[in-house]
């Protein structure tokens, strides 16, 4: 039986630091600091451990899948990520568990790389981040606990399960409208929907009959325990 998280202050900047997310943040920074360490010598590790569509499709190098996530394109970049694991991340590995919230970031990460290299298949443009994963874990969050309030762009207040809508909704405009951004919105997109089969076919509690019936417990448990974070 795993642990439940019981205690949640009414504002908080992140969540729990929890083993699992600590260890992910940790490696993450490290990862990102040696990548601008090998980049001043000329060496760069996106060119390499970044997720190449090309370098997949045809040369096999599935390693990417993994590597790339560990990778970020800059500061804001893995500070923004790493805010948001740590915001969201605690709660979903208390009520997943360690292992087996390891396994679903990386899963959604892995997921959201392959839906990538399908729909890119001939790119050799290198996608870095954990955003795949990260966009996973929001859609837990917003079906574990889709009554607590966020503040959406730390002003608008909101329910969870409105925000993941939202977020999936522009992720989804944004790839069918080939949005040139820079961002990667497929594999964004790619994330969530990998995370969605697994909590609805293999997730234990969460499945496809016993939904609604977990959606209304979770409502009634949140509506008396709402957290705001900002």
């Amino acid at each position: 039986m795993h642990e439940r998280y019981t205690y949640r202050p009414q504002f908080s900047f992140t969540g729990p630091m929890t083993p699992m997310v600590k260890k992910i943040i940790i490696v993450s920074v490290v990862v990102y600091v040696l990548q601008v360490l090998l980049q001043l010598q000329g060496i760069p590790l996106i060119v390499y451990l970044g997720l190449i569509p090309l370098d997949v499709t045809h040369n096999f190098f599935v390693y990417q899948l993994i590597s790339y996530m560990f990778l970020h394109g800059g500061p804001m970049h893995v500070l923004l990520n790493m805010f948001v694991i740590s915001m969201f991340g605690g709660e979903i590995e208390y009520t997943m568990g360690s292992r087996k919230f390891l396994f679903y970031y990386l899963l959604c990460g892995i997921g959201s790389g392959i839906f990538t290299c399908i729909f890119s298949h001939n790119s050799l443009i290198p996608v870095v981040g954990a955003s795949g994963a990260i966009y996973g874990l929001l859609l837990a969050y917003g079906l574990f606990f889709p009554n607590r309030m966020v503040l959406m762009m730390f002003i608008f207040p909101m329910k969870v399960k409105f925000m993941v809508v939202i977020f999936a909704f522009i992720e989804f405009m944004s790839t069918i409208s080939y949005a040139q951004d820079g961002i990667s919105h497929i594999t964004h997109l790619g994330g969530m929907l990998v995370g969605l089969i697994y909590l609805l076919w293999f997730g234990g509690n969460l499945n496809i009959r016993g939904m609604k019936k977990e959606w209304r417990r979770l409502t009634v448990q949140d509506d008396h325990d709402e957290r705001i974070f900002h």
